[in-house]
């Protein structure tokens, strides 16, 4: 399996689903079985639903899940900083990550420790996006679970993640919350209209 297409789909299909992101099904779904035949099945649910539902549907329910709920949250030092002071040194460390991998953020987009945005550095570097992705695993664990125990067809998505990663994924919230020094955070975490926001990776200086 290769490592890379799965967190390049898993990024893909972890975004907002708009009209663009809805069309790449194909492609992805072609990708998964021609290099990641083992992931293929777990992405196979969100696919299926992707297929049945209406566009607005599926939009709604991303928001629903991901937007309006803090349980998902798809920004990883949520669940390790909160909105806290901390925080902000977290997120610069990891543009630091990526400008040393060669890749830099430039313009407004996503915070740096956005999931699908982790996961298309980890699709570019694969090496240094595992690490990434293995120093964050309590909360790559705790979406999965979290999306699992809500019936979510992203579930899958992160099991698949989870599956590119060492060691045999925790069973259960308990167990998930073992591997970090502390559960989710009990600040909420509001992200204000003035905060730093980043665009897709792009290399430094030309660099593939």
């Amino acid at each position: 399996m290769r490592r890379e297409v799965v967190y390049q789909a898993a990024s893909l299909c972890l975004r907002h689903p708009d009209a663009e992101i809805l069309a790449m099904a194909p492609m992805i779904r072609t990708a998964l079985r021609e290099s990641a035949r083992t992931a293929e099945a777990a992405f196979a649910p969100l696919f299926a639903w992707w297929d049945t539902a209406r566009p607005e549907e599926v939009a709604a329910a991303y928001v629903d899940t991901f937007d309006m709920s803090k349980r998902h949250a798809l920004y990883l030092s949520y669940w390790t900083d909160g909105d806290t002071r901390r925080r902000g040194m977290v997120l610069a460390g990891f543009k630091q990550r990526y400008r040393e991998a060669g890749l830099e953020l430039a313009g407004t987009g996503e915070l740096p420790d956005h999931l699908p945005l982790v996961l298309e550095f980890a699709a570019q570097r694969p090496d240094e996006g595992a690490a990434l992705l293995q120093e964050y695993r309590a909360s790559v664990e705790l979406i999965r679970i979290a999306l699992a125990e809500r019936g979510s067809p992203y579930a899958g998505v992160m099991s698949a993640v989870c599956a590119t990663l060492p060691g045999v994924s925790p069973a259960d919230r308990q167990a998930a919350m073992a591997l970090a020094s502390a559960g989710p955070p009990a600040e909420t975490v509001g992200l204000d209209a003035y905060d730093p926001r980043l665009l897709p990776l792009q290399p430094v200086g030309g660099r593939p």
